[in-house]
């Protein structure tokens, strides 16, 4: 009896050492497929930049008037006339305007959004909005990205809105207030140009108060065209409206949004 006790206990650990083992072998192999997917996952959401590109926090960095190099991503087309065209741009990092880049007729029209391109110019500033400006060079270059809209309410009114200066955002739940007053005095949702001097056709300007504060947003008419969804939707626009919004931060005298869509509040 003894002796069966024993052998039944050797029997025992001689399956249960293999099981351990193999049970060691698949955490270790769990642990290197995870560490190996994070990897991945952080070499994705990563921008590789090519030799003598700048990254984002360079472009920051850089001071006015210098020369800067960047890779960037077409988000949206806002003109193109002489040939010369103006670009809202993004990586995964942040967002570049650029204005006025030398680019044929032909070349425009390749440039849809998600359009990776390489430009060289100047960092230049216009009354708070960087750009590069002066481009002396841009090239096509093979890769795609479409940035999502990042939820900026709760910055609104904050020193860390201008962190994601031209960046593509969103604005929930902002209640539409008087942005002038008509011919015979009555408060209006919109004017046409900042002073109502204009007519259908010519930038949009409105005003949107979130917690107390009001701030001026815009449908650039180059980027949005009367007959745009936007424009329309913000030309049916009455006081006390409840809207959420997307679009391209930018900036003029302060935060200054050029708005790409206007919906009803969720």
């Amino acid at each position: 009896m003894k002796k069966r006790l024993v052998l039944l206990m050797a029997l025992s650990l001689t399956f249960a050492f293999p099981a351990a083992v193999m049970a060691e072998d698949t955490t270790a192999a769990e642990e290197t497929a995870d560490d190996t997917e994070a990897a991945d996952s952080t070499a994705e959401d990563a921008d590789v930049k090519s030799e003598g590109v700048m990254t984002h926090d360079e472009y920051l960095a850089a001071a006015v008037d210098d020369e800067v190099t960047i890779e960037t991503y077409v988000q949206a087309k806002q003109s193109w006339w002489e040939d010369k065209a103006t670009f809202y741009t993004q990586d995964k990092d942040g967002a570049y305007f650029i204005y006025n880049m030398p680019c044929s007729e032909e070349d425009y029209e390749k440039l849809v959004p998600g359009t990776k391109i390489k430009v060289t110019g100047y960092k230049a500033e216009w009354s708070g909005e960087i750009e590069v400006a002066d481009v002396s060079s841009f090239e096509i270059e093979d890769g795609e990205y479409i940035a999502e809209p990042l939820d900026v309410t709760d910055l609104l009114g904050k020193d860390e809105l201008i962190d994601h200066q031209n960046e593509l955002v969103s604005f929930k739940g902002m209640t539409v207030e008087a942005a002038g007053q008509d011919a015979d005095g009555n408060d209006v949702a919109y004017l046409y140009n900042y002073d109502g001097s204009g007519s259908e056709g010519d930038d949009l300007y409105f005003n949107v108060s979130l917690n107390g504060e009001t701030y001026t947003f815009t449908v650039e008419s180059y980027l949005c065209d009367k007959d745009s969804d936007v424009y329309k939707a913000v030309e049916a626009l009455n006081i006390g409206d409840k809207i959420d919004m997307e679009g391209f931060l930018y900036w003029y005298e302060g935060v200054n949004p050029h708005i790409t869509s206007a919906t009803a509040a969720e």
